[in-house]
């Protein structure tokens, strides 16, 4: 965090929390919050006026003396001003962001008549190559919110059609930022950071033992998945690609977990690129905050559990964080709200 001199920074990036505590009282500390997504900008005010015009349910403030943009559901977005523009590349775990809102249609075309740039959707048909909004080319299956180039054949010849109305749309914001759009919801708020994973199931195990994660419920009606744990948690990923994507070779989206803090989901895909992912420090999107009540209880917990810390116990407005490095290198600060 700010006030690390350098050299500390990198003291602290290379220590990892190794004494002993008594696990079995450290399992029982409830879950996380959903505190912040923490952003780098190159001018915060002009970002959070571009948020509260984009998503008028939101609204400018300041949160530990740091510009912040506040959601319904509690949810802030940090800034912090960075003289050049963040990076966006190489991919780190953070893929994008998003909110939900009331009427998908009608907030995609306020958007565009603001000037935003609209994303496309590549369809993998070259009958329709691109689209606005997910639900305008052929809807997914089994689950998958994509079809394979295969399964697209098949959806042709059986004369499926689009489902029309709601979906889940990409716009680009300051910064370079990626931003979905979702509807329609029943309320308009933030509600996710999407992820990518080097090992996705290996990463929601780390999740379920080291922050507490409850272990997600199947859909109704499903098969029970397979119990994951360290011996079969690396999982090849998917063959195939799926439409639609933002990519125009399409991505893939096996293997995928749900993770949810609060009511903000934090669910992610395997990683797209043959290469690992690299830090989340000092990109776009710079780290997750996450609230906890008792930030002693869960620095003990952690330091039994060898998880690495990037920066030990400091000061954040009027109260403490700590900052630690998740599985596929996914800064997550820690910060004690009573």
């Amino acid at each position: 965090m700010k006030g690390l001199s350098v050299a500390a920074a990198l003291a602290a990036a290379c220590l990892s929390i190794d004494s002993a505590a008594p696990h079995a009282q450290d399992s029982a500390l409830p879950a996380p919050g959903f505190h912040h997504l923490h952003l780098n900008s190159t001018n915060p005010d002009a970002a959070i006026a571009w948020y509260v015009k984009a998503f008028p349910v939101t609204s400018k403030t300041t949160w530990g003396g740091m510009p912040a943009l506040t959601s319904p559901n509690n949810v802030l977005l940090l800034f912090t001003k960075v003289d050049q523009p963040p990076a966006t590349q190489p991919q780190t775990a953070f893929w994008h962001f998003g909110w939900h809102v009331l009427k998908e249609r009608e907030t995609m075309a306020r958007l565009r008549d603001q000037g935003v740039t609209l994303l496309p959707l590549y369809t993998g048909d070259p009958d329709r190559p691109t689209v606005n909004i997910n639900s305008d080319t052929f809807p997914g299956t089994g689950g998958v919110l994509g079809l394979t180039r295969a399964q697209l054949d098949e959806a042709k010849k059986a004369n499926v059609k689009p489902a029309g109305g709601a979906g889940f749309a990409y716009v680009r914001g300051p910064d370079d930022a990626l931003i979905e759009v979702q509807g329609d919801m029943p309320a308009e708020r933030f509600n996710h950071v999407h992820m990518y994973h080097e090992e996705p199931f290996c990463a929601q195990l780390w999740y379920q033992q080291h922050l507490n994660v409850p272990i997600p419920q199947g859909r109704r009606g499903a098969p029970p998945a397979e119990a994951r744990t360290a011996a079969n948690c690396k999982v090849p990923r998917g063959a195939d690609k799926t439409f639609p994507a933002l990519d125009v070779d399409g991505m893939y989206r096996a293997p995928q977990i749900p993770l949810v803090f609060g009511d903000v989901s934090m669910g992610g895909y395997t990683r797209q690129a043959d290469a690992s992912l690299v830090s989340t420090r000092g990109h776009l999107a710079d780290h997750v905050g996450l609230s906890v009540a008792d930030l002693d209880a869960w620095v003990a917990k952690l330091r039994a559990e060898n998880v690495r810390i990037l920066e030990p116990v400091y000061k954040i407005g009027d109260t403490r964080a700590v900052m630690i490095e998740g599985p596929s290198r996914e800064a997550l600060e820690l910060i004690e709200i009573k």
